[in-house]
């Protein structure tokens, strides 16, 4: 970045506004109106900037005018192309907020990190933020030299550049995801052990849902607020909502009134069960309104005043239900919540000005400390008991962080529910095989006609077929009905038939066969033979798999320095082999492979995980350019691999997918 940005851009805080992409972009826009106005002052941009699709759409040429106006004092000065900068940055700015929200603030709880030129931060959000971590992460032993920060200065960015500090707010967030012994930390870190850092950073947060589409780890190493932000609120965001499900609180039952409706709250997300729950015990309170965001409808502080007079009244002073000016009231919910020993996520100013983000943070952090449901919960049915309906959880939560990571248009809650209208299975399906959709038939969401949907999932099915997946006796109206077992074996073959494209793409590597699971297998037990290892798997569900050993030494054969044997168990008991399971995901994922598999799924030999993690490893080994192995050049026996893989759907790992659909 620096030697071009540098040629274009003097002020190093423009510096870190934009991407090289961008200011090039930008130059582009600002040379061209130059060309064709000649010398252009203050006064020429409300109608040039009109060309500028963010601030174009978002802001008519009177209000861009007025906004100039009452920015600058003097309209005839001349526009160089830094002037031009701060002036889009402010104008985008302005667009959020006429907006109403923090849409285009790239700071925002991202879906689609980069799809806007808009890199401006919330301060009140970066405090927020920050404020969160000196509380969660101020007995790290690591981190202690660095904490508390200081959320008035750029040091967030400056201690995220080694990876270590988001690593550990991972862990806070959903315990267990990374080893920290696979975390390079030391003082000094070279650029390798840093860039590691980063990967694993990425593809851990990843694998707990967040949306790190077109993030690399660059811009992490150069500390690009927007981005870091967006991931930071992204993490911190999935811990406060963690308990928001019938597993942790199932005291949230009393949201509903019978089964039916058990099953309907099982399946919202986090946001809307926050919701449901704020709106239950506002009923209480005789508040008649609906609050359906956390933005304008709580702008004016009277739902919070209701809200913490329900769940702490001893705490409640009579003006904060009476006083009529809104910052006033907000003044008065925040030294209510003080008092109950809530933290603040946000200012009286948040809250009048509708932050999302903040006052999303806000809310759950009271449902955390104090969510005034009965401690005496009904009698909940009997949901996710059985083995099956346990694993079904766990393959549903795999296939859906594995498809938002793919960066489609919508970001989906869960699978069961958000597919059932085909269209995100066909966004999903023109990722993997680009052009294999025909969108003239398709209808996009929201769809209101049933048959619609039908016929969007009837097309899913077909390219299925095409693409030789085993959908013996299913249908179009299966997915549109929600069965579940049916969705899972689709998505199973959907996520192998991407493995699968992925490797064959790798023509120096595959010479364009056609590659199979047999394949993958044989290259895994070929890597580890020729590094002098005994070690054998002989199928994808072979149990010996579950002490964790063959995957250390096939990461280890693929990258030498990757493991630390020192810090290898025997596998022999089950906390060995749960700490090797947890070692392998984590030293995996530092290399730079993108797994959504569990510690369980290693233990218990899940086998469509195992091949996934195989074939993952297998993947990030074949692109290193360093490396010139092929599969025609391993000493596999190439004959046996060919017999052995005459069909496409090897049944070591696939024969529970078709018999999910032939046995239904």
């Amino acid at each position: 970045m620096a030697g071009y940005v540098g040629v274009l851009v003097s002020d190093p805080w423009l510096q870190n506004q934009f991407t090289q992409v961008e200011l090039r972009s930008l130059k582009s826009h600002f040379d061209a109106m130059k060309r064709e106005k000649g010398c252009m002052t203050l006064a020429d941009l409300p109608s040039q900037m009109a060309k500028l699709k963010q601030v174009g759409e978002n802001l008519t040429e009177k209000e861009r005018e007025s906004f100039i106006r009452d920015s600058y004092k003097c309209l005839d000065v001349d526009v160089d192309f830094e002037i031009f900068l701060r002036v889009y940055l402010k104008l985008q700015a302005h667009a959020a907020a006429r907006m109403g929200n923090n849409v285009k603030n790239s700071s925002a709880f991202l879906k689609s990190p980069t799809s806007t030129l808009l890199h401006t931060i919330s301060e009140s959000e970066k405090a927020s933020y920050v404020a969160h971590i000196n509380n969660y992460l101020v007995g790290d032993e690591f981190l202690k030299k660095f904490l508390p920060i200081d959320p008035s200065t750029n040091d967030l960015f400056e201690i995220s550049k080694d990876g270590v500090l988001i690593c550990k707010l991972i862990n806070v967030a959903v315990p267990g995801t990374i080893d920290e012994r696979a975390i390079n930390m030391k003082r000094m870190l070279n650029p390798w052990e840093r860039n590691e850092n980063h990967t694993l950073c990425l593809n851990s947060a990843k694998a707990i849902g967040c949306t790190v589409v077109n993030i690399g780890t660059q811009d992490f190493i150069e500390g690009r607020r927007h981005l870091v932000l967006g991931v930071i609120s992204q993490i911190i965001k999935i811990q406060l909502l963690a308990d928001l499900n019938l597993k942790k609180t199932p005291q949230l039952v009393e949201l509903v009134d019978d089964s039916k409706d058990v099953e309907e709250l099982m399946n919202l997300p986090p946001e809307k069960i926050l919701l449901r729950w704020m709106n239950f015990q506002l009923k209480k309170a005789g508040y008649n309104k609906i609050v359906t965001n956390f933005s304008s409808d709580i702008k004016d502080g009277e739902a919070y005043a209701r809200l913490l007079n329900v769940l702490a009244p001893e705490y409640t002073t009579p003006s904060m239900l009476t006083v009529r000016d809104p910052s006033e009231r907000a003044k008065l919910v925040l030294e209510h919540a003080d008092r109950m020993g809530c933290k603040r996520y946000l200012t009286a100013k948040d809250i009048v000005e509708g932050s999302p983000n903040l006052n999303l943070a806000f809310v759950a952090h009271i449902f955390q400390h104090r969510n005034g449901l009965s401690t005496e919960a009904k009698q909940i049915p009997s949901v996710e008991t059985s083995p099956d309906e346990a694993q079904m959880s766990k393959e549903e939560r795999s296939f859906r962080f594995w498809i938002n990571s793919l960066g489609n248009s919508s970001y989906i809650d869960n699978v069961f529910e958000d597919l059932r209208d085909g269209w995100m299975l066909l966004e999903t399906l023109d990722k993997i095989s680009p052009g294999i959709v025909n969108w003239k038939i398709a209808t996009k969401p929201p769809i209101k006609m049933p048959f619609r949907k039908v016929e969007n999932c009837n097309q899913v099915v077909k390219i299925g077929k095409q693409l030789k997946f085993s959908l013996v006796n299913i249908a179009g109206n299966d997915i549109v009905q929600g069965n579940k077992k049916l969705i899972l074996a689709y998505l199973w073959q959907l996520m192998r038939c991407n493995m699968l494209q992925l490797l064959k793409n790798l023509r120096f590597h595959s010479h364009g066969k056609e590659i199979t699971d047999a394949h993958i297998l044989e290259w895994a037990n070929s890597k580890v033979r020729n590094s002098g290892s005994q070690s054998h798997m002989t199928s994808f569900k072979d149990k010996s798999l579950s002490t964790g050993i063959f995957f250390l030494e096939l990461l280890s054969s693929v990258h030498p320095r990757a493991v630390n044997w020192s810090l290898v168990t025997k596998g022999e008991t089950e906390e060995q082999k749960k700490m090797n399971a947890t070692y392998i995901i984590s030293i995996a994922r530092k290399l730079g492979c993108s797994i959504f598999l569990l510690p369980e799924d290693i233990i218990e030999v899940n086998q469509k995980m195992i091949l996934t993690l195989t074939a993952s490893i297998m993947y990030w080994h074949l692109k290193q350019p360093t490396e010139d192995q092929s599969l025609a050049s391993s000493d596999c026996d190439s004959s046996s691999v060919d017999t052995a893989s005459t069909s496409t759907l090897d049944d070591t790992a696939s024969e529970s997918s078709a018999d999910d659909i032939s046995n239904r």
